[in-house]
C-alpha cells in the first residue's frame, strides 16, 4: 500500500472538538507521513523573536485524519515509525504566565534560545538527519517526540495545550519513533491530528517547551475492534519494546497519578486475574510512575508496566 502524505498546509487545528470534519480519510493499516510545522508557527526564527504571553492559536496539529471503520468503543493504533526534523533549528522559549518556575524573580519572560541543528548542509533540505541541536556551546542529542497528538473527544472540546482523554496536549517523550500510542475512540472515523514536536525535551518539559520544531512524522494507522481489547481503554496507552505505559492527565500530580494507577491495575487485572486490591499491590511492585509534563492546564503522568508482568490488552 503507498504511503499517503497530510500536510499542515491542507488543515491544521488548535482545537479538538467532538464534531471535528476531517482533510483526509484513510483505511485502516493506511501508512502515512504527516507533515507538521513548529509549534510556534514560525513565529520565532531568532534569539530576538519574542513571545510575550502564550498565543490564542498555538500547537497546530495536521489533521484531522478519519480512519475509515472507526467507531466510538473501538481503539485507534498509531504505531511511529519515524520522527524525521523538517528544519534546520528549534527554539526554546519562556512566557510570562507559563512554565513550572513562572513568576520567580530569577526566571526571565520571554526570553528565546534557538537551537540549531548542527551540520545542517543545505537549507532546502527536506529534512534534517543530523544527531544533536546546539544549545549555545552546548551539544544536546536530537531525540525527535510529538508533542500534541489525539482524537476528537466525547463531548467537551480542548483546544491543542491542553491534554485529557483524547490525548492533546501530551507532551510525553514516549511518544516517539519506535513506540505505539493506542487512543479510545469517541467519534466516527477517531479524527486524528498531531503536531507540536520537539528536536529534544526533558519529562517535566519544565520551561514550558522543548526544542519546538517542524517535523515529517511517518505512522501506521490500525482500527482494533472494541470487542477485542480485553480492558476499557478510557485514555491513551502507550506500548515501547519493554512496556506498557498508562497516560492520564488531572488538574493535580496526585489525581493524574491516580488515573494512571487505576489504568495500570486495570490491565494487571485482565493479564492475572486479579482482584482490585492484588492488582493494586502487585503495581505496587512492578509498575513505575513517570513525569510526563508539568506546564499545560492539566498536568500529564504515565505508569510503566513490564511486558515481563503483562503482554497488554490487545
Amino acid at each position: 500500500m503507498p504511503r499517503e502524505t497530510v500536510s499542515h498546509e491542507e488543515g491544521a487545528i488548535y482545537e479538538f472538538t467532538p464534531d471535528l470534519d476531517p482533510i483526509a480519510t484513510v483505511d485502516s493499516g493506511t501508512q502515512i507521513t504527516i507533515e507538521t510545522r513548529d509549534s510556534l508557527d514560525g513565529a520565532v526564527q531568532t534569539d530576538e523573536d519574542l513571545i510575550e504571553s502564550v498565543p490564542e492559536e498555538v500547537n497546530a496539529a495536521t489533521g484531522p485524519i478519519a480512519v475509515s471503520g472507526a467507531e466510538p468503543g473501538d481503539v485507534l493504533a498509531v504505531e511511529i515509525e519515524a520522527v524525521r526534523l523538517a528544519e534546520d533549528r528549534g527554539r526554546v522559549v519562556t512566557i510570562d504566565g507559563f512554565g513550572l518556575l513562572d513568576g520567580r524573580e530569577e526566571i526571565e519572560a520571554p526570553r528565546t534560545t534557538v537551537t540549531p541543528v548542527a551540520d545542517d548542509t543545505s537549507p532546502d533540505a527536506e529534512a534534517v538527519t543530523d544527531t544533536v541541536i546546539e544549545f549555545g556551546d552546548h551539544e544536546v542529542a536530537v531525540d525527535p517526540c510529538i508533542g500534541t497528538i489525539g482524537v476528537a473527544p466525547a463531548s467537551e472540546s480542548y483546544t491543542t495545550l491542553v491534554p485529557h482523554d483524547h490525548g492533546g496536549n501530551l507532551d510525553t517523550t514516549d511518544v516517539s519513533a519506535g513506540n505505539t500510542i493506542y487512543f479510545p475512540v469517541f467519534q466516527d472515523g477517531a479524527m486524528l491530528a498531531m503536531g507540536d514536536s520537539k528536536a529534544a525535551m526533558a519529562d517535566g518539559e519544565m520551561c514550558g517547551t522543548g526544542a519546538e520544531i517542524a517535523t515529517d512524522i511517518d505512522v501506521t494507522v490500525a482500527v482494533i475492534d472494541g470487542d477485542d481489547v480485553a480492558v476499557d481503554l478510557d485514555r491513551p496507552l502507550i506500548e515501547t519494546a519493554e512496556t506498557w505505559k498508562t497516560v492520564a492527565s488531572a488538574e493535580t500530580m496526585e489525581a493524574a497519578c491516580e488515573l494512571a494507577n487505576l489504568d495500570a491495575i486495570d490491565l494487571l487485572a485482565a493479564e492475572h486475574g486479579f482482584d482490585p486490591t492484588e492488582a493494586y499491590m502487585f503495581s505496587s511492585l512492578v509498575g513505575g510512575l513517570e513525569i510526563s509534563q508539568v506546564v499545560d492546564p492539566l498536568v500529564t503522568v504515565r505508569n510503566a508496566i513490564p511486558k515481563t508482568h503483562c503482554r497488554g490488552p490487545f
